[in-house]
Parts: structure tokens; sequence; C-alpha cells
């Protein structure tokens, strides 16, 4: 897949992206086709992409680290001690995944986290309850160990509506927070 082909990343992405240390290294988890790590890349991040099938990555992945693992059944988690200066997850939940997402992240990283919640039933997929969140479950899940910057639950996009909670968290002290976007 060319990069023209790729949709732009996430408002909630991009407006986050700032907060993570100019250069760092960024984990994009359950990558897809590499909007966000190609975003990432672009703005001179260390990018490493995970997803269980890179056949659909763009082809744009140069300088981007492809790790092809399945993340749902990958014990011990694949990273190990391995820690990131941020950390993206976009329309992606596995539970499990919460504390090695955690414990991940580098002093002063930032976990921008965006995905489907109940809810998103009437809009389309995902409709399974094992994949969307229970309201206000991504901040319990992550409000204990980080410092929220930022949290939001409800019905998002403007052409096409969904369901999502998404959430900006830090490990360490709060930076100055990002003007909000009136996109998606």
């Amino acid at each position: 897949m060319n990069t023209d082909n790729l949709k732009k990343p996430s408002a909630w992405v991009t407006r986050f992206t700032p907060l993570i240390n100019s250069g760092g290294k960024v984990l994009d988890v359950a990558s897809g086709n590499g909007r966000h790590s190609v975003y990432m890349k672009n703005l001179g991040f260390d990018v490493t992409a995970v997803d269980r099938d890179h056949s659909a990555f763009c082809q744009d992945h140069e300088n981007i680290k492809l790790l092809e693992t399945d993340l749902e059944n990958e014990k011990p988690w694949i990273l190990g001690e391995y820690c990131f200066d941020g950390i993206v997850v976009t329309n992606y939940l596995f539970r499990p995944l919460f504390p090695h997402i955690i414990n991940s992240l580098s002093k002063n990283g930032v976990l921008i986290y965006e995905t489907f919640c109940r809810g998103n039933e009437i809009f389309g997929k995902p409709k399974n309850p094992d994949y969307l969140l229970s309201s206000g479950e991504l901040f319990s899940a992550f409000c204990k160990n980080l410092r929220v910057i930022a949290y939001e639950e409800g019905i998002f996009g403007k052409r096409t509506k969904s369901a999502k909670q998404r959430i900006c968290a830090v490990n360490g002290a709060l930076p100055p927070i990002p003007p909000s976007s009136t996109e998606n």
C-alpha cells in the first residue's frame, strides 16, 4: 500500500503527539496499515510497529521497525523490559495488555489510546461486547498508574460515527495540555 492511500492520523493522536519527547522511541500497537507509524516516523520518532500481520502495512516502512506477532497469544510480553517514550493504540482492545503497556512507558512517557466502547453497536463493527469498553473503563485501567492528561468518551466522527473512549496519560509529571481539535 502506498502512503497516498493512508487515512489521516487520528485527531486524538495528532493532538497529543507533541507531548512525546522529540525523536523518542514510539510503539504503535496493532499498527494495521501503518497510518500512525508513518505519521510518527515523518515527525522524526524512532518507531516500532507491532501487529499480528503486516501484509496490510504501507510500502513506506523504511526506518520503521516491523514486529509481527500475535499480541493476544504472546507469552511473555514480546517487548520484555523495553521502554518507549510514546505508545499509540487505536481501534484495538485486548485488556490483558494494559499492564504491559503501563510497564513499557519510560519515565515521562506518553500513552495515546483511542478505541471503541459500548454504544458502537449501532454504528457498525465492532459489535461484540468483548471488544467494546464499558463506560469509564479506559480511564479506570490507567488512572491508578499514570497521570491522565485528557479523557473523552462519546460519539465521534463527522461522516462515519463511532462510540469511543480516548485517553492521553503520562508516566510522570503533567505537561501543558495541547488545545482540543474540532475534528473527530
